[in-house]
């Protein structure tokens, strides 16, 4: 089979005429291509630009070849992609894109999906844009790519709008760009996410110029990776705003195939950026210092590790994150059980990978080592530690973080909460007054209680022509546990199996049922399947039946799952993620007030 001929293009700033234009003229000399994939800002730039953007999008134009696009912003983008979001045929799980009109597709946050063969990696949006709702990638997209580098395989395209801060190291000077600047449309983040993905192409628009850098070496990869930078559609200087490219896909490629290097292949430019900030670093403090060398970069040599054998400084994202490695110790980065501890007391990645966190004030985790200067034994996890974590826990009730007008009823082990950005009126969390991670493995005496309440919300619900479904995301790194209740229509209620079951296939499982019987406690056969080595995700059903699944170490589960498969069973898709459905906390304690009045009847706490 021939490999796929793929068209990349730059910003297309809403020229969406003078672009299928070119494509058309080029698929007709060239062609036939397979796909055609955008980087840098889709949408235009003024108002007056939007004539063509609609013709395409309401199918008085037509798109020519399947096209995918990452620079969600511009004029327009808000409308026109919440608008695709609700649309019906994008409910579900689209990594491969929402359709936003035929042959016309928004890759969205984050993800990798596979293209005519090929295994491509992207993250659409931009570092910053002012906090739009659309357009700003967010540190869930960054992680989920960082843990995607861990997956095994090698990915063929990696797709930007930005480019990767220093990307140009170790180039030639006489192939850059006149003019070429370094600052404008770069991104730092993205460099370090290149470094660790290692695709083969890396594609990026945002700085209006055209740049085919030489291939360069990977480090621990036995591939080179190519870096094409695209100019925007119909730009005056006249740059190359269209490329096309043929892969073969690396997954049918021989070990020496893949392996061959060009002769112009040059070091890889982003450990050349490490050795520079490093050389900086050491003329500001003294190398001896341990006290400066913990505070720009958490100093994982003097530090208890548990098998990564890498020789350098750098942590291992997967190790951090969740507790464990799937390479173990053929991991190049360090797996350090005092970073581990560090995430789990909400410190920063990058803060302490690096020293440094390019978000700075918007990033949503912590710049310092939390109790700095003890020790980190383990007899420190006793009483203190649990002190310190509910103090820092959203849903300890003894935490000045938590948010208690949002608290509806209160019994001795498990108290009731509406949910923050709720995906529908009435969304409760069941929470344990315990500061435990999930609700699976409890005494017996907190499961009555648990029931109580769960029978509770039947009866309300029930009163109110609703059915109620519960479900439980049991990450490795939960800490305080919440059992999500979300009420649907009776009428709808026959069709949620389907819509599991349909979510499962497309993300490659199959859930085990669990059915309740006369002789069964449903919640005491489920404990059976659950294993606190792996997380979990578990739904029960309002016929009773439970559907779980245990997730694979190296499997990519959305942790808002049961959330976004409700969404899409209500035509809620705009609001699957709880950030688009934000409220001020009069509104807040308005529901909270409503909630308890109308539940009053039903409260086993009454």
């Amino acid at each position: 089979m021939a490999p796929p001929r793929i068209l990349l293009c730059g910003d297309v700033l809403g020229r969406l005429n003078q672009l299928f234009k070119r494509v058309s003229s080029v698929n007709k000399a060239a062609g036939p291509f397979d796909a055609l994939i955008c980087v840098g800002q889709f949408f235009p730039d003024s108002p007056e630009q939007l004539g063509e953007l609609t013709d395409y999008i309401e199918g008085r134009s037509q798109v020519p070849l399947p096209t995918y696009f990452i620079g969600d912003y511009g004029i327009g983008a808000a409308k026109h992609l919440l608008s695709a979001s609700k649309d019906s045929a994008n409910l579900g799980f689209k990594m491969d894109g929402l359709k936003v009109c035929q042959n016309l597709f928004w890759l969205k946050g984050s993800g990798k999906f596979n293209l005519h063969g090929l295994s491509v990696a992207y993250l659409s949006g931009r570092h910053f844009s002012d906090g739009q709702q659309f357009g700003t990638y967010t540190q869930d997209d960054v992680d989920a790519l960082r843990a995607i580098a861990e997956d095994p395989g090698i990915f063929d395209l990696f797709l930007t709008n930005e480019w990767p801060s220093g990307v140009t190291n170790r180039a030639s000077a006489s192939d850059l760009p006149h003019g070429f600047s370094d600052s404008p449309g770069s991104d730092s983040i993205i460099a370090e996410l290149v470094a660790e993905i290692k695709p083969r192409y890396h594609i990026a628009g945002t700085k209006g110029i055209f740049y085919a850098r030489e291939p360069y070496f990977n480090v621990d990869a036995v591939h080179v990776t190519r870096f094409l930078g695209l100019a925007s559609v119909a730009n005056k200087e006249k740059q190359k705003f269209i490329h096309a490219i043929s892969p073969t896909p690396a997954s049918t490629m021989s070990a020496v195939e893949i392996s061959t290097k060009p002769l112009n292949t040059t070091l890889s430019p982003y450990t050349y950026a490490d050795q520079t900030v490093l050389a900086k670093e050491a003329t500001k403090r003294p190398s001896d210092s341990d006290a400066d060398s913990q505070y720009w970069r958490y100093d994982v040599s003097q530090k208890r590790q548990k098998y990564g054998a890498g020789d350098g400084d750098r942590l291992c994202f997967k190790f951090v994150s969740s507790g464990s490695c799937p390479r173990g110790d053929k991991c190049n980065f360090q797996h350090d059980e005092n970073a581990r501890e560090q995430s789990l007391r909400g410190v920063c990645f990058d803060f302490l990978n690096k020293g440094r966190c390019e978000r700075g004030p918007n990033c949503n985790f912590k710049h310092s080592l939390q109790d700095e200067g003890e020790s980190y034994s383990h007899k420190k996890r006793g009483s203190e530690n649990a002190s310190n974590r509910s103090r820092e826990c959203w849903f300890c009730l003894s935490s000045p973080n938590i948010e208690s007008h949002l608290i509806v009823s209160i019994g001795e082990y498990f108290y009731c909460a509406l949910a923050k950005g709720p995906l529908v009126q009435d969304h409760i969390l069941i929470i344990p007054v315990e500061h435990l991670p999930n609700t699976v493995l409890l005494p017996p005496e907190t499961e009555i209680e648990l029931g109580r309440f769960q029978n509770s919300l039947k009866s309300y619900y029930k009163n109110q022509g609703k059915s109620v479904v519960f479900f439980e995301w049991v990450s490795k790194r939960s800490t305080h546990a919440n059992l999500q209740a979300i009420p649907v229509p009776s009428s709808r209620a026959a069709a949620v199996q389907d819509i599991f079951n349909l979510a499962a296939e497309k993300l490659g499982f199959k859930f085990v049922a669990l059915r309740k019987s006369e002789n069964s406690d449903g919640r005491k056969v489920l404990r059976t399947q659950f294993d606190k080595n792996f997380s979990f995700f578990y739904v029960e059903l309002p016929d009773g039946t439970i559907f779980s699944h245990l997730v694979e170490e190296n499997e990519r589960f959305p942790a808002q799952f049961g959330r976004e498969v409700l969404a899409g069973l209500l035509n809620m898709a705009d609001r699957a993620d709880w950030r688009n459905c934000s409220q001020s906390k009069e509104e807040e304690t308005k529901m909270a007030e409503d909630f308890k009045n109308q539940f009053q009847e039903f409260d086993p706490n009454k």
